[in-house]
């Protein structure tokens, strides 16, 4: 069951970005994932949201997402280059 606040709202999510530049970008971000579901894995990290995303032959992302409540812990351990408000889709069914 989802993480609820005092409010019965669910968590902000928010989506962690690791960004890959180069002719390898696209691997690079792909075994970068494997990394991020280890660091879920071993935490016991919810919700356990990962992807990698190619934007060229020279750009490409690995991502995790994580609850407002754990962003900071998992911004110092892991050092994100960015990040964003993640909405799914899901939710807004």
């Amino acid at each position: 069951m989802p993480e609820e606040t005092s409010n019965n709202e669910l968590p902000k999510q928010i989506k962690l970005i690791w960004d890959f530049r180069g002719a390898a970008s696209a691997k690079t971000a792909e075994h970068h994932e494997i990394h991020l579901k280890e660091y879920i894995d071993a935490g016991k990290l919810s919700p356990n949201i990962t992807g990698f995303e190619t934007y060229g032959e020279m750009h490409a992302i690995a991502f995790m997402v994580v609850t407002d409540k754990t962003m900071i812990q998992v911004r110092e351990a892991l050092k994100p280059h960015r990040g964003e408000v993640f909405e799914s889709t899901i939710d807004k069914e």
